[in-house]
């Protein structure tokens, strides 16, 4: 609509916006009619209209089988088209169109905006399959008007109320009518089974709406005035009500066709299971994250341990091992700390990787210098957890082996995320210090290390990756560690 309109039309970014908020709320007005809404604005030089936007009744058949969105048609084949532009006011006269051996009644609707008409809606009802209406469609048609009189008037939408088309009750899920005085009129069987879910043992029709809803809400005290107020739809409003183990969701329409408010449309829908299985999610969430939280615990427990029992032993290498055992264990429980304050099993892992090499710079023999560049991103938890370890493992053999005691260096961590097709990618990552170099003839794969074979292991066998441990260009001049991981483009 944003393109047809700027291409061939003079309205303004503020007209723009008024056809948009008419849009976002027209489906109410096109199952109100049972008709399908074409909405034609005149082109800039005035001799042509074009189509802007179109919507299908959920409540009817359709007049069009086609999409009429961009067409393009002279002033003067319509006349119904130039007289509610002209004139400003609904237009119905006429016989019914023939379509394709269907009968259409077409209606034009101007919408007005400040005074002015910025275009008009064409309405085209299906006859074919019209009979003798119902109490439900008579109060549909009528609803239909007071709304059709409202858009020619300028007066519909109301700005500032936009509700969500996806979330907001539909004319289906339940109507109920107002007078004036907030009194029932007609409401619909499913409008009805709503309130029977929150407790009324009644009919509605004859009933104060706003009262009724009131004493059907639990309260301990006098009866919620704003909530009768909402519910006797003086003001267009969305809320939801409790009670009785049930909730229904209502938005309320004032009803304004000549200036003045004659009555109400309450929209309504039983939104108990939905609420229900909103409620159980967010209770499974927050047992996943106390369980994260847990764990971690438990593993800063075992850390603990581990350290306390290392500072007891005689053996430099059996202490030694047991400090790594503390940083392995430590990597994994950074990750579950940050899975228990995330709503879902998914880790900003940027944020992992510099408290991995924080704690591992802690040990450095020599005065190293570590830093990252490049974002990791998003990952899920399969991939954190493992990767965490692995991080640790190649930095710790970087500090360990790479720099004598004393001696000043860098280590540089790179991670590229990299695209192999749509929701899916691959995750680079470098580790490289300028130490003194791999030994001559060292193979990765031979080597005996067990840091190295825990690298191997979880980047091969649990993420699926490769691993790599090369030469810098300049022989002695340093080592390069590469891993390349496949991970969900979650970035």
């Amino acid at each position: 609509m944003n393109d047809l309109v700027r291409q061939h039309t003079a309205l303004s970014e503020s007209d723009l916006e008024w056809l948009h908020l008419l849009v976002s709320e027209w489906q109410l007005l096109s199952d109100l009619s049972f008709a399908d809404l074409v909405l034609w604005v005149p082109t800039r030089d005035g001799t042509r209209y074009v189509s802007v936007a179109q919507m299908r009744p959920n409540t009817g058949p359709t007049s069009y089988q086609d999409d009429m969105v961009g067409h393009l048609v002279p002033r003067g084949r319509r006349p119904l088209l130039d007289a509610a532009l002209d004139e400003g006011r609904i237009v119905r006269e006429g016989d019914p169109e023939w379509r394709e051996e269907v009968p259409v009644r077409v209606e034009s609707i101007p919408v007005r905006r400040e005074g002015r008409v910025l275009g008009v809606i064409a309405r085209n009802t299906n006859l074919l399959t019209v009979r003798t209406p119902s109490r439900l469609e008579l109060t549909y048609l009528q609803s239909a008007s007071d709304l059709a009189q409202m858009i020619a008037a300028g007066s519909f939408p109301y700005p500032g109320e936009q509700s969500e088309m996806d979330a907001s009750p539909r004319v289906g899920d339940g109507l109920v009518r107002l007078d004036a005085d907030g009194v029932v009129q007609y409401a619909s069987p499913n409008a009805l089974s709503a309130y029977h879910r929150l407790g009324l043992a009644s009919d509605l029709v004859g009933h104060h709406l706003g009262q009724t809803t009131a004493e059907l809400a639990p309260s301990r005290g006098p009866v919620d005035e704003a909530l009768v107020k909402l519910a006797s739809g003086y003001a267009p409003r969305e809320f939801e009500v409790e009670g009785n183990g049930g909730v229904i969701q209502l938005r309320a329409i004032p009803l304004k066709p000549k200036g003045v408010r004659i009555g109400s449309l309450v929209l309504l829908r039983d939104v108990t299971e939905l609420r229900r299985r909103e409620r159980e999610l967010i209770t499974k969430d927050a047992t996943i994250r106390e369980i994260h939280h847990r764990v971690k615990n438990n593993l800063q427990t075992v850390a603990a341990l581990l350290r306390l029992q290392a500072r007891r032993m005689d053996s430099v290498r059996g202490r030694e091992a047991l400090n790594e055992a503390v940083r392995r264990v430590g990597s994994i429980a950074i990750v579950h700390e940050t899975l228990s304050q995330n709503l879902d099993e998914r880790v900003e892992f940027d944020e992992i990787a510099d408290r991995v090499i924080a704690m591992v710079a802690e040990i450095s023999p020599g005065k190293v210098d570590c830093r990252r560049t490049g974002r990791f991103g998003i990952l899920d938890a399969e991939v954190a957890t493992p990767l965490s370890m692995v991080l640790t493992e190649v930095l710790q053999n970087a500090l360990e082996h790479a720099f004598a005691p004393g001696e000043q260096g860098a280590v540089d961590v790179s991670a590229v995320r990299g695209d192999a097709r749509p929701g899916s990618g691959r995750l680079l990552i470098t580790v490289q210090d300028n130490g003194r170099g791999l030994p001559e003839g060292f193979d990765s794969r031979q080597a005996g290390n067990l840091g190295l074979q825990i690298v191997r292991t979880l980047v091969e066998g649990e993420l699926g990756g490769t691993f790599d441990m090369l030469p810098v260009a300049e022989p002695g001049r340093g080592t390069r560690v590469v891993l390349d991981v496949p991970v969900a483009d979650r970035r």
